[in-house]
């Protein structure tokens, strides 16, 4: 990283250039399958070469975890030298896509001065948001705050109503239990139709806006990218999912369930242990999806996961567990088998998409249901 004091009394030549940087998604790491973006201010004439990075946080920061579940997760604005972040993003075979925007020399330097004021201690830390406040969404908002032109994008590029976490999904099927976490955690707000604007959370999204966009000013339009170089192209990855995805874990999850409620019926054992883990899990599960969404300000509200993972799930099972209370606990689980039969039923007319793998786990969550529900009804005789 450049240091404030190395960074301070800059000023651009008439040859200066403000680049918008997009580096290529690679599925290594989950938060690098997306994709990333930046700004470079090259000035040869004056020896500056400096990456605008949006996407540096610390680990380190107080309360990182905490922060990270309330949606409170503050990044900052960095800078570093060019030449060593392209080199780090080529040694690990990412691309790098540097489009020159079409700007006068006054408002390179608009957009520079705005950069230098971000940079400054009090003003570098922001909110991070998934989707309206990212690296990607920078690209394109400091563009719109520090120029006085309009800013004209051309959205043909959106061929389909997709929504944000359809988008997502594009950039994650090579990671499973990562898009298992985030369509578990994320409520129905991601399941929003993007419009073009939209897209826009996604780094190669604002590459592809920003070849087709204009700026505007006075009634004059210009493309507002003169010239596009592509620094670097990376090798296809060897991609494949192994063979524990959550599809295939919950599937077998599922049989295990049968198997047990069949050894249940067929013994007349009780089995209090697989309700323990059911009923727990879900319930603590419930719990923390419960949290999320009353107490951030997180994309984690309205989250229908808690139809089936239910904060109740833990008060049913220390009723049955007591044997207190047994006909409220019949007729909770009769209702709670219902209701995740409904799920799976009508789950198309529900405003947020349940992950796929979370079906047949939601199938035996209502067998184990059903089975509990007779069992205390034939105990009452």
């Amino acid at each position: 990283m450049l240091s404030s004091h190395f960074t301070q009394g800059l000023e651009l030549s008439e040859n200066a250039e403000i680049r918008v940087i997009t580096i290529g998604p690679t599925q290594t790491e989950l938060y690098s399958a997306f994709g990333h973006s930046g700004f470079r201010v090259l000035d040869s004439a004056n020896s500056i070469d400096i990456f605008f990075n949006y996407g540096v946080f610390d680990f380190n920061q107080p309360n990182f975890y905490l922060n990270f579940t309330r949606g409170k997760l503050l990044y900052r604005l960095g800078l570093a030298d060019y030449n060593r972040v392209r080199d780090y993003y080529i040694q690990n075979n990412r691309s790098v896509t540097e489009q020159i925007l079409n700007l006068s020399i006054a408002e390179k330097k608009l957009v520079f001065d705005f950069l230098m004021e971000n940079n400054k201690p009090e003003n570098q830390e922001y909110y991070y948001n998934y989707i309206y406040d990212n690296c990607a969404t920078k690209m394109r908002d400091v563009l719109q705050e520090s120029l006085d032109r309009e800013i004209l994008f051309d959205f043909s590029y959106v061929k389909e109503a997709l929504s944000y976490r359809d988008l997502m999904d594009l950039y994650l099927v090579y990671q499973p239990w990562g898009d298992l976490g985030i369509d578990l955690c994320l409520g129905a707000e991601i399941d929003n139709i993007a419009d073009g604007n939209g897209y826009l959370y996604l780094p190669d999204y604002i590459e592809v806006a920003f070849a087709k966009a204009k700026i505007s000013a006075d009634g004059i339009e210009k493309p507002l990218v003169a010239k596009t170089e592509r620094t670097f192209v990376s090798s296809p990855e060897n991609l494949e999912n192994g063979f524990w995805t959550p599809n295939t874990v919950f599937v077998i999850v599922f049989f295990i369930i049968g198997l047990i409620i069949h050894r249940s019926l067929k013994y007349k054992a009780s089995n209090r242990w697989l309700d323990v883990i059911l009923f727990g899990v879900t319930g603590i599960v419930g719990t923390l999806l419960t949290i999320l969404w009353f107490a951030t300000d997180h994309l984690s509200a309205y989250n229908l996961n808690i139809l089936w993972a239910m904060p109740f799930n833990l008060l049913g099972l220390f009723f049955l567990l007591k044997r207190r209370k047994q006909n409220l606990t019949k007729q909770y689980f009769l209702a709670y088998g219902i209701l995740q039969i409904a799920i799976i039923l009508f789950s198309g007319l529900l405003p947020q998409t349940l992950h796929l793998a979370f079906v047949p786990l939601v199938l035996g969550l209502s067998m184990r249901s059903f089975y509990l529900y007779f069992e205390l009804k034939r105990n009452e005789i």
